[in-house]
């Protein structure tokens, strides 16, 4: 069984997730999924997602693309990598976080595991970002819970309604 590895936020699934899936199932028969926790998405992006890690695991796990999907790590988001030690890593076409030093963690760690990178797939169109900005506005109130605000324009001035 060859191991597909994806990982990332995933903060609302898209077509633009499921090609990423597609692409990456071309390198192997079985399809894992790191989903970035919470506090990593703040520390990475300066801003909670819009779906907790809960909602965003849980959807990864319904989708049918989908072998297995876990939590990664708060601490060493390369501890994980180790312990499924997959095959193949594929990384989405902007993916920019962990991958710099992805091939030399790899070595250090004894991975022989391959690194492709996928195809965009209407990045102008599906991009968590974009989608997700377009009628939300997440916030996170003063104990970190997720509330949502909808914004209104008028007359060019942004009106939010809680």
């Amino acid at each position: 069984m060859r191991k597909v590895l994806v990982f990332g936020t995933f903060d609302g699934l898209h077509q633009g997730h499921l090609s990423l899936f597609k692409q990456a199932k071309k390198y192997g028969d079985y399809l894992m999924v790191v989903v970035a926790r919470d506090k990593t998405v703040k520390k990475l992006k300066n801003r909670f997602p819009l779906n907790d890690e809960t909602e965003r695991l849980n959807a990864l796990c319904r989708c049918k693309l989908v072998n297995e999907a876990k939590l990664g790590y708060e601490d060493n988001p390369y501890r994980i990598i180790k312990e499924i030690n997959p095959d193949v890593i594929c990384l989405g076409y902007d993916q920019k976080s962990f991958t710099e030093d992805l091939a030399k963690e790899l070595e250090k760690t004894g991975l022989k595991t391959k690194i492709h990178r996928m195809k965009p797939y209407k990045p102008e169109e599906f991009h968590s970002f974009i989608i997700n900005t377009k009628n939300l506005n997440p916030v996170r109130n003063f104990e970190g819970k997720r509330t949502l605000q909808k914004e209104r324009i008028s007359n060019g001035v942004k009106k939010i309604n809680a």
